[in-house]
């Protein structure tokens, strides 16, 4: 399992790098992908809000640590989509635009946060949904809990009536 994880993982880092050769091909080589993202901004012409950068970067997640942001990930394959972000933005590309780069390339899984429409709607609503069924259930149950119940009356035999009055009447 380890051994396929790893193979996926080298499969990735290629098709990421060459995807990127392919576009820009006077850009320089992703082959070391860490070298070409902690050299960035030094080697790239057009400068790049770094802020810009990081939200687009907050916004998806890594394939490889898959729990966490690209910005958060200390992965090389991360380091990688760092230095795509900031390329394709220096190429004058909205962040929308860069979000939707990876979006058409890994699908909305990519996404940390579902966009609000469609069947993603239901992670939205689940969650309200939930919490506001589970307050009505605890409402019906605390009401049940703390309404006095009433005995149902029961009639009292006219010889047991009779029997009870004159011991009350016998009483000093």
């Amino acid at each position: 399992m380890r051994r396929a994880g790893l193979l996926a993982l080298a499969l990735a880092v290629l098709v990421g790098g060459r995807s990127v050769e392919a576009r820009a091909p006077e850009a320089p080589r992703l082959a070391t992908g860490v070298a070409a993202a902690a050299t960035g901004p030094a080697n790239a012409a057009p400068t790049v809000d770094e802020e810009t950068v990081r939200r687009v970067a907050a916004q998806l997640r890594c394939v490889v640590c898959q729990n966490l942001s690209v910005l958060d990930s200390p992965s090389e394959m991360a380091a990688q989509m760092r230095a795509i972000i900031r390329e394709r933005l220096a190429a004058g590309e909205a962040p929308e635009q860069v979000v939707q780069y990876f979006v058409a390339k890994y699908g909305e899984w990519i996404l940390l946060s579902p966009r609000e429409h469609g069947f993603n709607l239901l992670v939205w609503a689940a969650p309200v949904v939930s919490v506001l069924v589970g307050l009505a259930v605890v409402a019906v149950l605390l009401r049940r809990w703390t309404r006095p119940r009433a005995r149902p009356a029961t009639p009292i035999d006219p010889a047991l009536r009779e029997r009870i009055r004159r011991e009350l009447d016998s009483l000093p």
